[in-house]
Order: C-alpha cells, then structure tokens, then sequence
C-alpha cells in the first residue's frame, strides 16, 4: 500500500518472518532471519513476528520459533496448506497482512520464497527486494536497507522502499547469521482461524515427488575446497576433489568453472547458486568475482589460492597463499599421505 503521510505509516508496526517448514522441521535460513530481525528491532524497537502457514503446527515448533528470536507466532493450521501452493499462500498472507499491518516482511530466497513472496508484493501493491545479502533499517524513519548484488552482480547496490508497506525482501540462505536459541524463552502464540477452501486459487497441488540429488549437496560442510577457472580443467577439479576428500571436505566451483563443464551445477556456489557459510573456505584458482563473493563471503575463515596477488578474493582472505594452486595442493596431499 502506498504510504502518503505520517498518521498511515503509524498503522504499520513489527518485523514478519516467513518461517519455511519442510518435513516439519524449520528450514536453516527461517532461523537466519529471525536472528536478523531480532538485530533490526533492536535498533527500532518492534515485535519480531514468525509466520507458520502449515497443515500440522505443533508445540515444538512453536518453542523453536520462540527460542530463535520470535516475540510472537502467527500460525494458520490448514489441512489445505500440506503442500506447497504459490496462489492459496499468497491470499493467505494478503489476508495476514491486511488484518496485522507489518512494517517489514522478510522470506527466504528459497524455491518457495522466490514462488511466493513476488505474488504476495504484487497483491499488496508494495515493492520487493530480492536475493538481498544484508538488511539494515534507519532507526528515525523505519526505512529498511536491502542490499543485494545489481547490474549483473559486478556491484553491490543498497536499496529502500518505504513508499510502500510493508517493505518486503527475501534473503539468500547462509548469509545471515541464526541466533543462539534461548531455551524456556516464551513469546505470544496467535492461532488464525481462516475459513479456506481446498483449492482457492487456479491450480491444486496433490503431491509432491522429491529428487535428493545435490540439492542438499554442501548441508551443513564445515570444510569446503572449490576451484575456478584457474584449475584449467576436468584433471584440476580431479586434483581438488582428492584433496577435499582427504581432509573430509566438499567440493565446490564457481559458474566459470560449472559453465565450461568441469564441474556439475549442483556445486556451484555465488549469486546463481549456493550461499555457503562453512568453518572454512579454501578459494584454488578463483579471481573473486561479487557473483562469487557474495555466496562465500560469510565464511568464518577464508584461504585464498592464486597466482595473482591483486586477485579480489586475496583482498578478504584471511589467508592469501601467492603461488601456483596445483603445486601448494600437490604438495599438501603429499604431507597428508603416509609414507609407505
């Protein structure tokens, strides 16, 4: 809705989270944004708000949501909500919002997010950040900075659009940071009773298959080894791959690297893959490109690989090795085999 003075603006109040069950359980960047709306509240004092839309809601999730940061829960419990709907969600929240009047409603960038968070924009006629790697807000007017990658991910643009509320914005996974869960904390519980039909919208799910595959490929790695255009090759990624085994890590790559086919889709990490957040991040071979960056950058350590001293990625390494990247892995492998 278009704010024009100062009385409407006072309608809206608090910060919503979207809150993502999968198998029943919260997916990880849920809990990201509600340590991230918890650090926004704090600097404009407001109520943190989980949204559950769901067909089973029950007493652990809700302690779970409460022990992460949510003042308050708002859950609509539906035996229509057992699978995901991107129409008879969206009516859902149109309703939520227009009855509550959030100021903020924060989602992530996830499959379901990025299905549903546009609609839920356009039906509230507001405007939508998305794919966002930061969030601040200006404590006098409520205005919330969304920073995310622009013009083709070369630069890092930050954002506001507080013509309109609520000011909406979906957030990768792994680049907030969750907070440490506060157990027997206690917040207030809102059941919503809404009268909905099976099928509101235009289409009905009934079922869903799931394919594993990569999609949950990096989990919760604490050690990742990937490599860029610099291994040269197939035989360079064979080269990392056996490291990364050695030492009980993962592989990644970057889209320069997937693109020419070295490595598969499903590993690639930077703004048109993965957001990762390992203990550590070993860079072989990588430049630093913003695409790349912003999908590693919250890694707790990073160790850069590169012949290049003036490569980006040695600028916010932690540890910037200079050298030939098949010689220093070469010879890692080498101390980490034992001699026969």
């Amino acid at each position: 809705m278009y704010i024009s003075n100062f009385q409407e603006r006072r309608k809206y109040n608090g910060i919503w989270v979207l809150c993502e069950l999968r198998e029943g359980q919260i997916v990880s960047v849920s809990l990201e944004l509600l340590g991230a709306a918890a650090e926004l509240a704090a600097k404009r004092p407001q109520a943190v708000t989980a949204i559950v839309l769901c067909d089973k809601f029950n007493d652990g999730i809700l302690q779970a949501l409460w022990a992460c940061g949510a003042d308050r829960v708002i859950a609509v419990e539906d035996s229509s909500l057992k699978y995901f709907n991107d129409e008879d969600q969206a009516a859902v929240l149109k309703r939520l919002i227009e009855k509550y009047s959030p100021e903020i409603l924060l989602a992530g960038a996830t499959a379901v997010g990025r299905s549903l968070i546009p609609r839920v924009a356009v039906m509230c006629h507001c405007g939508l950040t998305a794919d966002c790697t930061r969030l601040d807000i200006e404590n006098e007017t409520g205005a919330l900075l969304q920073t995310r990658p622009a013009f083709g991910g070369n630069l890092m643009a930050t954002i506001r659009s507080d013509s309109f509320l609520p000011q909406i914005a979906t957030v990768r996974p792994g680049v907030m940071n969750a907070v440490e869960p506060q157990t027997g904390r206690v917040g207030i519980l809102i059941k919503e009773k809404m009268l909905l039909s099976e099928h509101m919208g235009l289409k009905k799910v009934i079922g869903e298959l799931r394919s594993e595959g990569l999609s949950n490929y990096f989990g919760s790695a604490s050690f990742i080894v990937a490599g860029g255009r610099g291994m040269k090759g197939p035989e360079g990624f064979k080269l990392l791959e056996r490291f990364a085994s050695k030492i009980g890590g993962v592989l990644g790559a970057t889209r320069a690297a997937v693109d020419a086919g070295w490595a598969p889709y499903g590993i690639q990490i930077g703004q048109t893959g993965k957001t990762v957040q390992p203990r550590i991040y070993l860079a072989c071979g990588i430049s630093g490109q913003v695409q790349h960056l912003v999908g590693m950058q919250s890694s707790d350590m990073i160790i850069a690989i590169n012949h290049d001293r003036e490569a980006p990625i040695m600028s916010i390494a932690d540890i910037a090795i200079v050298g030939d990247v098949f010689s220093v892995i070469s010879s890692l492998l080498d101390a980490l085999t034992p001699v026969a």
